[in-house]
């Protein structure tokens, strides 16, 4: 019986195998099945969206295609011949340059949505995985798109880009040399840039478009992340979806040619040593939170390398997030963590992508990086208990069970607390010790936009930190019985 059992357990688990695969990549189901009534929600169909984006970058780049010439003696001249000779040619430039930024918002939109309804929850592993390839590639095409017109902004930023790849570990360099760069020099950067923007990566997004679509078709649109309870009524995908992504399709389309023509954009300066010699060297705004990044005191020089294994790991987590956050539920009530962390992602975005656009070219000191990086994560963080207290109340029962006496487990408790009173501490010390610089600078020097403005977020931040502190005060008070008089704006959202 041994024996046999050796004997089927290769079988066995080839099978296994085939039915995992199976299961991920639908190789054995239907094709075109119908769409649930429920998922006729623009939300639904940001992917969709991005596509169409996709296909209005192909049409708009095949006619630009026509007049663009890839050599660095003629990149810009053939550029501003379509500005300037072309029929409605900036109009042609505006609706490429828009619908490309659009492309990439609907993309990274379409990952948080993912990201906060949990689809990557089995078995959507694989598809999970494949859309963030997708998304990978929407954001080369826009790093070798920016290159093309040859002027002094695209060509310094690509630079600055590319000076970034000798950082990375010795593999990747040469990869990325091989792929970017070849033989060296302009000529062939250029050339090498057209080809990927043009050819290589566009196929390998169809490839992997085609991939997901039929991943798609045989996993079906996910379900509500509150469940189902009934079973939905099935819409067929001809007529009705097809009209319905139409309809979104011509908006999409109608908004993007408003916006060309209302707000049409301008060919800036071509390149030149001089002129990019006297330019404060600033990445599109999709790049623009990472290289704030790097902007920052301590990673300046050798600690460059540091910087980009932070965002490497950034986008390493999102790619295996499927293999990491492996519970069942997907519920938003039971994903706090989650949904707080990618809270902060998005806040974090945000917030060094401003930071960024107003401080071109600075060094970051670590005091102030820490201040608004550790201080937006913190606003959310309190922020996103708040939110949660308020709509699931959950917290507020066993708060009054233990302020009636009622002996709750203290061993998290008191590791949580132990953690938050730390985290006060140093963010308290970092604020005092940051208003104290800025105060002593202006007294030496006098006041300037930039001092005003980290005075501004040290005082603040000083303040949260009293609140805060209080706050956590009045929760353990509260907690053990010892408090003699209870103060109710600290418990909204709490059930009474």
């Amino acid at each position: 019986m041994s024996a046999e059992k050796q004997e089927e357990s290769p079988k066995g688990m080839t099978a296994r195998l085939a039915s995992w695969f199976d299961s991920r990549l639908g190789l054995s189901y239907q094709f075109l099945r119908p769409v649930p009534e429920y998922s006729l929600n623009p939300f639904y169909w940001l992917g969709a969206l991005a596509v169409v984006a996709f296909v209005i970058e192909a049409i708009t780049g095949m006619i630009m295609a026509i007049y663009y010439v890839p050599n660095p003696t003629q990149a810009y001249p053939s550029t501003q011949y379509i500005f300037q000779n072309v029929s409605y040619g900036t109009f042609l430039e505006t609706v490429h340059l828009y619908t490309a930024y659009a492309m990439i918002f609907l993309a990274v939109a379409h990952l948080m949505r993912g990201y906060f309804v949990s689809i990557q929850k089995q078995p959507r592993e694989a598809m999970w995985v494949v859309g963030m390839l997708m998304g990978f590639i929407t954001l080369g095409m826009g790093f070798t798109g920016y290159l093309l017109p040859w002027t002094v902004v695209s060509k310094s930023a690509t630079d600055v880009g590319l000076g970034l790849i000798a950082v990375l570990p010795p593999g990747v360099v040469n990869f990325l040399d091989f792929l970017l760069v070849g033989a060296g020099g302009d000529s062939t950067v250029l050339l090498r840039f057209f080809d990927l923007h043009v050819l290589v990566l566009p196929a390998a997004l169809l490839v992997l478009l085609v991939v997901k679509m039929y991943m798609l078709e045989a996993h079906g649109v996910s379900e509500p992340t509150g469940g189902l309870k009934s079973k939905p009524k099935l819409i067929p995908i001809f007529p009705d979806v097809s009209f319905y992504l139409l309809e979104l399709a011509a908006l999409f389309g109608s908004a993007m040619l408003l916006i060309s023509v209302v707000f049409p954009v301008n060919l800036p300066a071509e390149f030149t040593p001089q002129a990019a010699a006297s330019l404060t060297v600033q990445p599109e705004w999709y790049f623009l939170w990472m290289y704030q990044i790097l902007k920052l005191q301590v990673f300046e020089g050798p600690g460059l390398p540091y910087a980009m294994a932070v965002i490497t790991l950034i986008f390493a987590l999102f790619v295996l997030l499927p293999f990491f956050d492996r519970g069942k539920t997907r519920s938003l009530r039971n994903r706090r963590t989650y949904i707080t962390i990618g809270v902060i992602f998005i806040a974090e975005i945000v917030v060094l992508s401003i930071w960024g656009q107003l401080t071109p070219g600075a060094v970051i000191p670590n005091e102030q990086g820490a201040l608004v990086i550790g201080g937006t994560a913190i606003l959310v963080a309190l922020g996103s208990a708040a939110v949660f207290k308020v709509l699931y109340r959950g917290f507020g029962s066993r708060l009054n069970k233990s302020a009636q006496g009622v002996e709750i487990p203290s061993k998290t408790g008191s590791a949580w607390t132990a953690a938050v009173f730390a985290g006060l501490c140093g963010w308290g010390a970092l604020s005092i010790g940051s208003a104290v610089n800025v105060f002593g600078a202006a007294f030496s020097n006098g006041w300037s936009a930039g001092l005003a403005m980290t005075a501004a977020f040290s005082a603040a931040s000083i303040a949260l930190v009293g609140l805060s502190t209080m706050y956590l005060i009045y929760r353990l008070d509260l907690g053990s019985g010892r408090i003699r008089k209870r103060v109710r704006s600290f418990e909204v959202g709490w059930e009474q």
